[in-house]
């Protein structure tokens, strides 16, 4: 599995959401890997980490992470995750493979029609990108266009590096299980709780998330009793783009090194 190492102290494991990769994590990794060895990664059929026979599924990403965790002697590492990648970091939680966790904005708790609501809304983007990849560039360096494609995963898609937006649109319409993945999450079960251990498991969520939306907290706490839940008042579905100092904060506070003022 592709992953880099940077920084020095106790190490950290960065798992990105659905379509990212290593470079999800561009806005806050050198502040965090002023206190901590940052270990980023790229899940199986994202970035440069191939695709397993698996991937397609959340059952199967897990499964490579759980392994690869063992492979590496890694079992019982702090992590954070984003969006999908939060919910892989609760499943290692609860699996009992992980340190302290910090969960962004976790899928996997949707019910009804929000799973409906992620299904649609993900796949039309998506296509839309897919689509537009010639010119995301240029599209991604003009506010109003940069504001369209990110407006569901941003409170303030307007003030997003273009290049940030770029290299994560492109990694969307590259990642080969996207579309199997997306069929998968809304589909499949709920993320199961609790966390096995004593390690502290904190859940984080953008107030102005328009994908997995803020209501959904409540059932990720109900699945993670033990948990405690960090509110982003100006965030969307990416805190570690509409508020990285914040994420940083929160992040280094839960898995034991507080963020320096």
């Amino acid at each position: 599995m592709h992953h880099t190492r940077t920084g020095r102290g106790k190490p950290l494991l960065l798992v990105h959401g659905l379509g990212g990769s290593i470079r999800s994590w561009d806005t806050i990794s050198p502040a965090l890997a002023l206190e901590r060895e940052v270990i980023a990664m790229d899940l199986p059929g994202h970035g440069q980490t191939p695709a397993e026979s698996d991937s397609g599924t959340f059952a199967g990403l897990a499964r490579s992470l759980d392994e690869w965790l063992g492979s590496e002697d890694l079992a019982g590492i702090d992590m954070a995750g984003s969006s999908m990648g939060a919910r892989v970091v609760l499943e290692m939680a609860r699996r009992g493979r992980a340190g302290a966790v910090v969960a962004l904005d976790p899928g996997g708790f949707w019910q009804g029609w929000e799973r409906k609501f992620f299904q649609t809304t993900i796949t039309a983007s998506i296509a839309l990108v897919r689509t537009l990849q010639p010119v995301l560039p240029s599209l991604a360096g003009n506010v109003a266009a940069r504001s369209a494609l990110m407006f569901q995963l941003s409170a303030r898609p307007w003030d997003l590096n273009p290049m940030l937006v770029s290299n994560e649109l492109r990694s969307f319409a590259d990642t080969p299980t996207f579309g199997a993945l997306v069929e998968d999450l809304a589909n499949g079960r709920a993320q199961q709780g609790p966390a096995q251990g004593s390690a502290p498991v904190v859940i984080g969520w953008g107030r102005k998330d328009r994908l997995c939306l803020p209501r959904q907290a409540k059932r990720a706490m109900k699945a993670f009793p033990g948990a405690k839940l960090h509110w982003f008042d100006r965030s969307g579905h990416f805190p570690m783009w509409d508020q990285p100092e914040e994420a940083v904060r929160v992040i280094l506070d839960a898995t034991g090194s507080p963020a320096r003022p």
